[in-house]
């Protein structure tokens, strides 16, 4: 029972909290060492201001000369776009000169398969009119033939038999192939 009895109470030494274990013990400042240390803060807080406001000119001075960049950047590209428009009015005009070429060119082919039909007819409408006649003469030529066939069959066999009398008949006859 003792055991217990040193346990619970050594528990509770440990347990219980000890203000005094928990502190530390500060040197004394005096009041002339506080109010250095104040001044030496206020130094510091005044250094820190003028940095940070030499940072914020020094920030401005870069805005603006960024800034400046930025208008020469964007009056660069005003020139580009200038460039590009009047690119677009030349693209459109050689546009223009292309389709009229396409329309001279589609006339001139036009005008050439009507030339060619043109001669093809003409041509044709030629031959006829100029082989009629002939047709006529020949077909009027045939019909004295076969109506006279007997009486040209006569006179055929007529210089057949006087070629075998005249030697003179007979070589014109063999020239013509008839003999």
């Amino acid at each position: 029972m003792r055991t217990v009895l040193f346990s619970t109470l050594l528990i509770a030494l440990l347990t219980i909290p000890m203000p005094s274990l928990g502190m530390e013990v500060a040197p004394r400042i005096s009041d002339r060492e506080i109010v250095e240390r104040l001044t030496r803060l206020e130094e510091g807080q005044a250094a820190l201001r003028e940095g940070l406001e030499q940072f914020r000119a020094d920030m401005d001075a870069r805005f603006d000369s960024m800034d400046a960049r930025l208008t020469g950047i964007d009056a660069r590209f005003d020139s580009i776009d200038a460039r590009f428009s009047s690119i677009d009015a030349r693209l459109s005009s050689i546009d223009a000169q292309f389709d009229r070429l396409f329309n001279i060119m589609t006339a001139i082919f036009g005008a050439f398969v009507a030339l060619t039909v043109c001669t093809i007819s003409l041509v044709v409408w030629d031959r006829r009119t100029a082989v009629r006649p002939f047709e006529t003469k020949v077909k009027s030529m045939e019909e004295a033939f076969s109506e006279n066939r007997q009486q040209v069959h006569a006179l055929v066999e007529t210089m057949r038999r006087l070629g075998q009398r005249d030697e003179r008949v007979a070589e014109v006859l063999r020239e013509f192939h008839l003999l």
